[in-house]
């Protein structure tokens, strides 16, 4: 990440946080525009002038307004609630003032599309008719009128706030299709990274924004890159972009449309591809097949390209080169084995346990909890397989155990809650394998027994967490049915005798004990 010059920042925000008054006595002329500036270019403080950084000043010069009209409209909204009408009138005026600069601005430096101008004119007149309106309202004690004026500002300041975000994805839209036809007009290297750099930056602005990149087809421009060889070195950073798009059900839409999968696994499988674009396409596979998408109507295709896809996602985890790309490629295969079987069976035939155990003992590839939760996620569901069990004693399983045994590093919420899932999993694999008398014998021979029971009793060990202690008690029960003597009577008779609901209160509730 670029290293910004704070004196800096703060004078490219001193431009767009103008001063009321001043604006008032413009009129709200534009200040920021000099008339022999290239193409109307905006002036934004940094003193860029070369033609593939005005996109992105217009782009943070639109998002940085629009913050700051939405803010005032949301104070003017809670302000309204309160009746503090002095201060509904102030942010009135503010808001006004910060919409005219803004559409004075943005006009300057693109030629406005019609039916954008049709929103800027009506959205003015709302802003002027607002400061009016609540002007009226200082003058008069009078509650009724007030109560009646409350209910139709409110009306008002709502239409305001619809046309001025409509008005603003309009005016996205329209700086999105000038950064897509850069990418698909230009031949240079250097123009088209610059405009995937800008639609990357935008696509971390959140949801509403990529379903926008979607909608005007910036998926189906990157997949074209993709698919050129003179384009080989931008793969990666046209990929990386594809998968922050795929974050919105559009963006997999438009990935469909164009056989993005056939695509991305042409990239996973080329010897000849980088790894780095192979880890970028890694994470579009993670991405489109996250469960959290409620369609999974594109995973149809993605089935026909299966065998291949895991092939290569499983030989990335082998021979990455570090921790970023063994997380991504182990991600990818964490979410296919949650959607298909086959994709387990798949990954048994191509000796996934032993090589992501054996990534395990390497820092260099598995060096945070993130990692070791795909690892052990992918575990989890092979578990289901009955082939499973003597592919984990081949391995000796002591591993599962190190996975069980995981602590956060630092005091990151975050990494706590990977390490809580590490825990969960590595229980939950421990008791599906535990169906094995071999598994559960060589498991009790590792230590397992004296390990879940200490997260059963230690709150702290488990991070309070209420599905581990679950996983575990199950884990511990599995093992006992098996082999009861590798139980102690006190903790048999509180930990595995009981129904599970019963045992698992008695831990909940378990105060630690340092005696």
């Amino acid at each position: 990440t670029q290293q910004v010059d704070s004196v800096q920042r703060w004078m490219e925000d001193l431009r767009h946080m103008t001063e009321v008054e001043c604006m008032c006595v413009l009129q709200a002329k534009p200040i920021g525009v000099e008339e022999d500036s290239q193409q109307g270019e905006l002036i934004v403080g940094s003193g860029v002038s070369a033609g593939d950084h005005v996109a992105r000043n217009n782009l943070q010069t639109l998002l940085r307004r629009a913050l700051v009209v939405s803010t005032e409209l949301g104070k003017m909204f809670q302000r309204l609630e309160k009746g503090r009408w002095q201060r509904v009138h102030s942010t009135a005026v503010r808001a006004n003032c910060h919409v005219r600069s803004l559409v004075h601005e943005y006009s300057a430096a693109r030629n406005t599309p019609p039916e954008m101008q049709k929103y800027e004119k009506s959205l003015l007149e709302k802003c002027m008719e607002l400061t009016n309106i609540t002007e009226r309202c200082l003058h008069t004690d009078d509650e009724f009128f007030l109560k009646s004026m409350r209910e139709a500002i409110h009306e008002i300041l709502t239409d305001v706030s619809d046309s001025f975000s409509n008005m603003i994805d309009m005016a996205l839209a329209n700086e999105i299709r000038v950064l897509i036809k850069q990418i698909e007009s230009s031949d240079s290297l250097h123009t088209i990274g610059s405009a995937i750099s800008n639609l990357l930056s935008l696509t971390q602005d959140g949801p509403q924004l990529c379903s926008i990149i979607a909608k005007e087809g910036a998926v189906v421009a990157l997949f074209k890159i993709c698919r050129q060889d003179r384009f080989r070195d931008l793969y990666a950073h046209a990929l990386r972009t594809v998968a922050s798009i795929c974050c919105v059900e559009e963006g997999i839409n438009q990935l469909e449309k164009v056989d993005g999968i056939l695509c991305l696994a042409d990239i996973l499988t080329d010897d000849s591809s980088v790894e780095a674009a192979r880890a970028e396409a890694a994470a579009v596979v993670a991405q489109i097949t996250s469960p959290h998408h409620t369609s999974t109507q594109h995973l149809a295709s993605f089935l026909e390209s299966m065998h291949d896809i895991v092939t290569a996602l499983i030989k990335l985890c082998e021979t990455a080169s570090c921790g970023e790309v063994f997380l991504l490629a182990s991600a990818a295969l964490a979410n296919i084995t949650f959607f298909d079987s086959m994709a387990c069976e798949i990954l048994l035939q191509l000796n996934a346990i032993h090589i992501l155990l054996q990534a395990c003992k390497d820092r260099q590839r598995v060096d945070t909890p993130y990692s070791k939760d795909q690892v052990v996620t992918i575990l989890a569901n092979l578990s289901v397989l009955e082939q499973c069990a003597s592919e984990v004693l081949q391995e000796q399983g002591s591993l599962l155990l190190l996975l069980l045994g995981e602590k956060p590093s630092s005091s990151s919420p975050s990494e706590g809650a990977a390490c809580e899932r590490v825990q969960q999993k590595a229980a939950v694999t421990l008791a599906r394998l535990s169906r094995d008398p071999d598994v559960a014998q060589t498991a009790i021979q590792l230590k397992a027994v004296p390990r879940l029971i200490e997260l059963c009793r230690s709150p702290t060990e488990r991070n309070n967490s209420d599905s581990v202690l679950v996983a575990c008690l199950a884990a511990l029960r599995r093992l006992a049915a098996g082999c009861p003597d590798s139980i102690e009577a006190a903790d048999h008779q509180q930990l595995i005798k009981p129904r599970l609901v019963d045992s698992f209160l008695l831990c909940s509730n378990m105060e630690e004990s340092f005696v």
